[in-house]
């Protein structure tokens, strides 16, 4: 048996003569539970935000994203390519030419990335489920060609899903030197229909600037005959994406590149990452402030049984047994204090994520989803319990040493 464990239970939980002990002893184990609570449902709740951009994007970014690493564009019919085309676990590929131009509708004008791909990216993407209006997806047909806007660039533009006549778009000519007097002739210049619908990602580097169309059309406008910007991916089975993605970067590791879904969104998702992480220092700070009330259990519990430890010195304990009584009492208060306060941070985010209690706004229908969303992963639970502990533990130890040899 462990002595000193023993004993310090014994301490814990048994009767004291002065009631202030319990009570302080209380409000440790609940500063402790509270700031454990505390960082699982914060720590979850930027999951779900995570989770719920993550979801987004996948109705417009492909599983895979292969981009050259030197230049805009790499030749379509490249060996690499076409072996990455070839492989086995793909799918669907789609051919994506993609630049900046220039829009212009009945006076209005902005700038804005024309997104050409293949017609099979209706089935590489999710995009039927963020188009809106009474249209269908439609690029190109009969040569006409067809452009859907962002649903705020196409408001912006004063569009909406339908506009009469022809949407001009302008490119810089890639080749031939321009006339200074007649700059007209330094752009490329074609137009596109409407197909009747918009598409909204809820995104605004998408929503606000992205023209997506045919890949003939960007490629014609671009100068781009032949290549492309990259080469998007779905695959049969999405758990081979990581499999797939190392495969295709051995292909030619100094030439090509390919991003999976949250590396084609990197910036978005390391903001996110930064803000989770500096709430859990900022939330660990308030842990580290609640742990002084085990220092003053503690020390009080220390000068109630100055008695007692004079009887288990004459029963043969020295001073490190008497010092590890105090600090299994405060390891104990810690880890009570975790596991409670895990316990119904998880069971908070269950209730919220079933009964999504806590409200974005007042009003429905403002944000994206009404309730914060909420995601609770395994390997955040692990490190609070580990930083509750850690942090429990060290900040008792050098306060008990002292307090042992001063008071005992």
């Amino acid at each position: 048996m462990n002595f000193p464990f023993y004993i310090a239970r014994r301490y814990l939980f048994a009767k004291k003569s002065t009631n202030a002990i319990n009570a302080i002893s209380v409000i440790s184990v609940t500063g402790i539970a509270v700031a454990t609570m505390a960082l699982v449902i914060v720590l979850s709740v930027f999951n779900g935000f995570s989770d719920l951009v993550g979801t987004l994007l996948t109705n417009f970014d492909p599983q895979l994203k292969v981009v050259p690493l030197q230049g805009k564009t790499a030749a379509a019919d490249d060996p690499v390519l076409e072996s990455v085309r070839q492989m086995p676990e793909v799918l669907i590929a789609t051919d994506c030419v993609e630049d900046i131009a220039l829009a212009v509708y009945e006076g209005k004008q902005q700038m804005v990335t024309v997104m050409g791909v293949d017609d099979n990216f209706k089935k590489l993407t999710r995009i039927d489920d963020i188009l809106y209006g009474d249209g269908q997806f439609m690029l190109s047909d009969d040569g006409l060609q067809y452009g859907i806007p962002g649903i705020r660039l196409a408001d912006n533009l004063g569009i909406l899903a339908h506009w009469g006549g022809w949407l001009r778009i302008f490119a810089p000519q890639k080749e031939g030197q321009p006339d200074l007097s007649n700059p007209m002739e330094a752009l490329v210049c074609d137009s596109l229909l409407s197909p009747g619908v918009v598409f909204g990602v809820n995104q605004g580097r998408y929503d606000t600037d992205h023209i997506l169309t045919s890949v003939s059309f960007a490629r014609m406008l671009f100068g781009e005959q032949g290549r492309v910007s990259s080469l998007q991916l779905k695959l049969k089975d999405t758990r081979m994406v990581g499999r797939v993605k190392k495969r295709i970067n051995q292909l030619a590791p100094d030439r090509f590149k390919a991003l999976d879904r949250y590396e084609q969104q990197e910036d978005t998702f390391h903001i996110m990452q930064i803000e989770k992480y500096l709430a859990y220092l900022f939330l660990t700070f308030i842990l580290l402030v609640a742990c002084f009330n085990i220092v003053g259990t503690l020390s009080m519990l220390i000068i109630e049984k100055r008695d007692d430890t004079q009887t288990l010195r004459s029963m043969g304990a020295d001073d490190q047994h008497i010092t590890r009584i105090f600090l299994y009492e405060g390891r104990i208060i810690t880890v009570i204090g975790a596991v409670a306060g895990t316990l119904v941070g998880l069971l908070l985010c269950l209730l919220q994520q079933v009964f999504g209690t806590v409200k974005l706004g007042a009003s429905s229908g403002s944000y994206i989803v009404d309730a914060y969303p909420v995601s609770v992963h395994a390997a955040d639970v692990l490190l609070i319990v580990a930083t509750v502990i850690a942090v429990g533990w060290l900040s008792v130890w050098y306060p008990v040493r002292y307090l042992s040899k001063r008071l005992l």
